[in-house]
């Protein structure tokens, strides 16, 4: 019995031809994971969240199916390509932010010019869908959310202004209007007041992200609003935006949604403001604030809010 034993190669140490081995048998998924990394797939999950539930509003139930799928995939292409080249634009920030620093850029698993072309090919490819297969309201908006959030947010706002978070917001809440005008070349006052919902929603949702990393944002010269502003003008927005989120989907509600959205709004909206009043009570008294509670409850407030659009237009 023998048992078949590497080659000592000179100048390399036993074992190494085999990790060289795996680690090329690696890299293939490495790189997938790489530009899988760079569409923020947390982010474009959370846009379709809003877009397919409004979608089947619009719809009046289950959408035509091609329909779904272009808003699907074409919506899914168009937010991986805003945030790979969002990842594109912001590298040199990226890789000075703790938060940031592990992504693909910052981390050299991927070169800038890849990342540019990986982005403009996305962003191609999703507007041609729209253009192709939905109407010409749908693919306006979706070129220009893209534009809008590279362009004007990223590029221009993020760098200059604390009021960042709320004109980027404008594009955060695209997708609502994107699926409604796909299935109706139109938005109407429904769609534009779920708008308004994702729109302020996402004030009281990213301070609480920036006051967590606020020492990151700093350090990048990124003016967010925790950085540049008090704590007691930063609760103040907080509070104030959360109660424009809950009265905006309270306003919904007359407009074509039935009473299990109506419910659905008026607890959801007490949990979603008690948390925030929460965050601000705790910075007061100078306590730990805790921001990343009323973060993530902020997600499984939209998430819950919108199933119960899905679900009214269903039944």
């Amino acid at each position: 019995m023998s048992m078949i034993t590497e080659r000592p190669v000179p100048g390399r140490a036993p074992g190494a031809a085999s990790a060289a081995r795996t680690e090329t048998r690696r890299a293939p998924f490495a790189v997938f994971r790489a530009y899988l990394a760079l569409t923020k797939p947390q982010i474009v999950e959370l846009l379709l969240v809003t877009a397919v539930p409004t979608l089947m509003l619009a719809s009046g139930g289950w959408p035509d199916l091609s329909t779904l799928a272009v808003v699907l995939v074409g919506g899914g292409l168009a937010g991986g390509a805003a945030s790979a080249l969002n990842c594109y634009i912001d590298r040199d920030i990226d890789q000075l932010m703790r938060r940031t620093k592990r992504r693909p850029l910052p981390a050299h698993s991927v070169t800038p010019r890849a990342v540019l072309i990986f982005g403009l090919t996305l962003a191609v490819i999703s507007v041609a869908l729209m253009a192709v297969f939905s109407n010409w309201l749908a693919t306006a908006l979706t070129a220009a959310a893209i534009f809008y959030y590279d362009i004007v947010y990223t590029m221009w706002l993020k760098r200059r202004t604390p009021a960042n978070t709320f004109w980027g917001g404008i594009c955060g809440a695209a997708p609502v209007i994107i699926g409604w005008a796909a299935v109706t070349g139109t938005v109407a006052p429904l769609g534009w007041a779920l708008f308004a919902v994702v729109f302020f929603w996402q004030m009281p949702h990213f301070y609480a992200l920036a006051i967590k990393y606020k020492d990151d944002y700093a350090r990048a010269n990124v003016p967010m609003l925790p950085v540049v502003r008090s704590v007691g003008r930063v609760n103040f927005e907080i509070v104030l935006y959360t109660v424009l989120t809950v009265v905006a989907s309270l306003a919904a509600w007359p407009l074509g949604l039935g009473p299990i959205y109506g419910g659905t709004a008026i607890v959801t909206g007490a949990l979603f403001l008690g948390e925030a009043l929460l965050l601000v009570n705790r910075t007061r008294k100078g306590g730990p604030a805790k921001p990343m509670r009323l973060f993530h409850w902020s997600i499984t407030y939209l998430t819950i809010l919108f199933i119960a659009v899905a679900v009214d237009a269903l039944i």
